[in-house]
């Protein structure tokens, strides 16, 4: 764990992350940072966390990096009311704001879909600087991409990570991969400047398509890819002159984490060792 964690995660303090984000700036791409840890049970730690994002994006400002910053919002405290997470997450927004910085908002499992873009929304009435994560496997993700379209909120689209059941989301490959084609669509017609998280080469293909047959510039929408995954790609495509986009997760509470996603679900330790050989 300790040989995937150098490669998959930049280090474990914020200064380690910085040095991993300037070499990504250096080669032409910009960053969102990501303190790792979720499902925070007491109020105290959730706001010492907010203060963490606070002074992050203020460091940010001052190192003159190019990056932004990703949350998942029971970090926050939404495992211990909406009200203390919508504040907490309020005081980081808002500090983004004065630094003309923005804040993205991570989708976690389906049983928080529906509180996480409550609660994005009533950020978006105030602020303009919050974006939300659509997964594709999901069924309602249409209609939620539509709605946020229509409240100008910028989307990261993934496919997801989390094992859900089929009741609420798709459970062949090939379907996910298909509703996340007609989602790209949606985006990118949509005219807002929106990201889509893939490492898979035919979405990126097939997005890169759209937008030519479209008429959409490379500089209205952007792809993202997970720090250490398919490095080649993610330089060729900054190369090529597309926006790219990479999540840079840091932080002691790493083994946990990656534990837990890779313990929940079979097909991220496939997709993290695939990637491991293929550079």
């Amino acid at each position: 764990m300790t040989f995937l964690a150098r490669r998959f995660i930049a280090g474990e303090t914020k200064e380690e992350a910085f040095q991993a984000v300037r070499v990504l700036n250096g080669l032409g791409m910009r960053t969102t940072l990501d303190i790792l840890g979720e499902n925070v049970t007491s109020r105290e730690m959730a706001c010492n966390l907010a203060d963490s994002y606070i002074n992050i994006i203020d460091s940010i400002a001052e190192a003159g990096i190019t990056a932004n910053v990703s949350l998942k919002l029971t970090q926050m405290g939404l495992d211990v009311s909406d009200e203390s997470c919508y504040e907490n997450v309020r005081r980081i927004i808002k500090a983004a704001a004065a630094r003309r910085n923005f804040v993205r908002v991570d989708m976690e499992g389906s049983n928080y879909t529906e509180r996480t873009l409550r609660l994005v929304h009533k950020w978006a009435e105030k602020y303009d600087n919050v974006g939300a994560v659509i997964q594709a496997m999901l069924y309602r993700s249409e209609p939620d991409i539509i709605e946020l379209n229509r409240r100008g909120i910028r989307v990261r689209l993934c496919k997801g990570a989390y094992k859900e059941p089929p009741s609420v989301a798709f459970v062949k490959k090939d379907d996910v991969n298909k509703n996340y084609v007609k989602l790209m669509k949606l985006l990118l017609d949509n005219g807002l400047y929106h990201s889509m998280a893939t490492h898979d080469d035919a979405m990126i293909s097939m997005t890169k398509e759209y937008a030519a047959l479209k008429g959409i510039p490379k500089d209205r929408y952007e792809f993202q890819m997970l720090y250490g995954i398919n490095r080649s790609a993610q330089a060729h495509l900054a190369r090529e002159g597309h926006g790219v986009l990479i999540y840079v997760p840091f932080g002691k509470h790493w083994f946990p984490y990656y534990y837990r996603r890779l313990r929940e679900r079979k097909e991220n330790i496939i997709f993290l060792a695939r990637h491991l050989l293929r550079g």
